[in-house]
């Protein structure tokens, strides 16, 4: 008989240490392009939309991460709220998340690793670095659990030599001048989905569910702390980025060295440590990414939407297909650095798809399963319909800001973000309609793991 059980090894700690280090990339690249779209001004109040969102969100998410453990996450819960195919489309808009960041994040690893050694090349290290980590997810998941705790304490080491170093040199000057607002509301609104990048990938702690030990407890702790370090982190970061003038000129793929090096020189020992460490924060990030890809496919292949292979393990309890098919995709996408901005705007799309029917989810629960036992209850309904209506907001702006006016070059060619996003779900849909058969038990049922 075939394993498909996930061995229970995580503490709250861990969990913490995925939900974060997921994140925790955000702080060092990607946020920074939304500088261009609405300002300092424009991304400060972007990002305080964007943090009353996920705050709102992580509560209501925790509702449902325990009421459901389940490695499929945001798939499990709408195939119980919505059916079938509601868990299938919601498992798309993951994996879009999942698969397009981790290349990003490698484009920006190699991207440092030049900034600290010039002669290197980036594509090299993008691709090595990427490559490794996948190698390195077939340990097992405690194994992962500490290297990502591991890296995300570096990362945030990192961010506090930062803020030290960074701090008194703040200039008002450079936060409050002729560019430090741009396009008004319509600046904001394009900021928005840099914004999101502070945060994107915190719920992949979900996918972790059915492998923390007691999860009804340790699921919400988790999750709120990890919440907590994050809003601390995006408030200090963004503001003594745009103190050094960091908001000025063309955005890096390494803003918080490059905003230091503004102040001690470019080759000073300061710029050169959050560099290095940097990586470490790039590192967690790619490496609790990854993680979460892998548990969603094999959740997805396990509940039938996937063939089956994808779903099997190996004897550390790895979705070893689940983790190898998604990665080489990823692996490709990193091979140009072109790619980066359109690779974060597929991924923050799939992650605003997500939490929306995530949120709509949890209305359609409560109603549909008032007597679901439920471990940690949100404030009801006033938390989720904030989350819902600013992730709907979001959506929007993603669309309206982003997908509409950012191409993809490839093949000699720019082929619009938006049609891009039309094939992956025309195809996906076309792919349900032909070859899916769900398993008997929906997606979200508990029985399915036990």
């Amino acid at each position: 008989m075939e394993n498909h059980e996930l061995k229970k090894t995580l503490k709250p700690i861990h969990l913490w240490a995925i939900a974060v280090g997921m994140v925790i990339s955000g702080q060092y690249f990607g946020w920074n392009y939304g500088f261009e779209q609405g300002g300092i001004m424009g991304l400060a109040i972007a990002s305080l939309l964007v943090i009353v969102f996920f705050t709102c969100f992580i509560f209501s998410y925790s509702e449902l991460s325990t009421s459901i453990p389940n490695a499929g996450g945001p798939s499990a819960y709408a195939a119980r709220a919505m059916g079938p195919f509601g868990g299938f489309i919601a498992g798309i808009a993951c994996l879009l998340e999942f698969v397009f960041a981790p290349p990003a994040i490698a484009v920006s690893t190699g991207a440092y690793v030049h900034f600290l050694i010039p002669a290197v090349e980036p594509v090299y290290v993008t691709i090595g670095v990427f490559v490794f980590f996948i190698l390195i997810n077939l340990v097992g998941m405690k194994g992962a659990a500490l290297i990502e705790l591991g890296a995300t304490i570096a990362a945030l080491i990192g961010l506090a030599i930062f803020y030290a170093a960074g701090l008194p040199h703040v200039k008002v000057e450079n936060l409050v001048n002729a560019n430090s607002f741009i396009g008004g509301g319509g600046g904001v609104m394009a900021a928005i989905p840099f914004a999101i990048w502070f945060f994107l990938a915190i719920e992949g702690g979900a996918m972790a569910a059915e492998e923390v030990k007691n999860p009804k407890r340790d699921i919400p702790r988790g999750f709120i702390s990890g919440i907590l370090t994050l809003t601390t982190a995006t408030l200090l970061t963004l503001f003594v980025t745009a103190g050094l003038g960091g908001g000025i000129g063309k955005p890096a793929d390494y803003p918080l060295p490059q905003a230091l090096g503004s102040v001690y020189g470019e080759g000073s020992w300061l710029a050169m440590s959050v560099a290095i460490i940097g990586l470490f924060g790039l590192i967690a990030s790619l490496h609790g990414i990854i993680i979460g890809y892998s548990r969603q496919t094999y959740a997805l292949a396990r509940a039938g939407y996937f063939p089956q292979f994808l779903a099997k393990l190996n004897s550390k309890s790895v979705p070893v297909w689940g983790l190898i098919v998604p990665g080489a995709i990823g692996v490709i996408c990193a091979g140009s650095a072109d790619f980066a901005n359109a690779l974060i705007l597929l991924a923050v799309f799939g992650a605003v798809v997500m939490y929306c029917l995530s949120m709509i989810s949890l209305f359609i629960l409560r109603v549909k399963e008032p007597n679901m036992e439920r471990p940690f209850k949100v404030a009801f309904p006033v938390i989720p319909a904030i989350a819902l209506i600013l992730g709907l907001l979001f959506l929007y702006c993603v669309i309206r800001y982003s997908l509409m006016t950012t191409s993809l070059p490839l093949f000699g060619m720019n082929v619009p973000l938006w049609g891009v996003v039309v094939v992956i779900f025309a195809v996906a849909v076309l792919y349900y309609l032909v070859r899916v058969k769900p398993a008997d038990a929906p997606a979200g049922e508990s029985t399915v793991l036990d």
